[in-house]
């Protein structure tokens, strides 16, 4: 039975190594090489002309100095329905997370050639084939932005919260009492309500324990001394 060829497209802008990466996939029983381009628009234009052999699509990230690889990569693969492999020299984080939000479904080291066929014949499989430096950079880019999300959330709610308030949710969080809060702060009880309804309407929150409790939890409150009380 004869082993089905899969139609390969590789686009990258050094023309020696398109030429070299060509002959090498096409040397592999299984694979074609039915599509190179070196620029975006020599694939635009196959794409406008109907082209939609591509099985698998090698995808260099960096074309001319631009990443434009990532925005092409999600235009061939609607247009083609062909599984995308973003290809690079670099190792870049950002890149590697934008190629995947574009659709594609690996990413490999141009240094590291010799694994492309495996990865080709998994993506044409349609398994998960993400190289574990790509599942890597990927959580890694995860944490960074979820790191960004919570710099950004203590930042407003630092620009929400007044210095008072902010102690006022100290204080709730040590287990003071409204009244206890009040003798403590010099004020009254009602002013101490005022500033509890303002901080609860400026969080959304329903409770006092609960705005102390955030605030708590992202690190707002000063750390306190060995010896103070509560």
């Amino acid at each position: 039975m004869r082993i089905p060829d899969i139609r390969v497209w590789i686009v990258e802008d050094d023309p020696d190594w398109l030429r070299g990466l060509s002959a090498y996939l096409g040397s592999q029983p299984d694979l074609n090489v039915v599509f190179r381009a070196e620029n975006p628009a020599a694939v635009r234009d196959a794409l406008a002309e109907g082209r939609a052999d591509a099985d698998v699509v090698l995808m260099d990230i960096m074309l001319h100095g631009v990443p434009v690889g990532i925005e092409l990569a999600e235009e061939v693969a609607a247009q083609t329905g062909g599984r995308v492999i973003m290809l690079t020299s670099m190792e870049e984080k950002e890149f590697i997370f934008r190629s995947f939000q574009a659709g594609a479904i690996d990413y490999q080291i141009k240094a590291d050639y010799e694994s492309l066929p495996a990865a080709i014949r998994s993506a044409y499989a349609r398994r998960a084939s993400i190289s574990p430096e790509a599942a890597e950079r990927m959580r890694e880019e995860f944490r960074r932005l979820k790191k960004l999300e919570r710099e950004f959330e203590v930042r407003k709610m630092r620009d929400l919260i007044t210095p008072a308030e902010l102690q006022l949710l100290e204080l709730v969080d040590r287990g003071y009492s409204q009244s206890q809060i009040a003798d403590r702060l010099f004020v009254s009880i009602r002013t101490v309500k005022n500033h509890i309804n303002h901080v609860l309407k400026k969080l959304n929150l329903p409770g006092s324990k609960e705005a102390a409790n955030q605030a708590k939890e992202m690190g707002l409150f000063e750390p306190k001394d060995p010896g103070q009380d509560g």
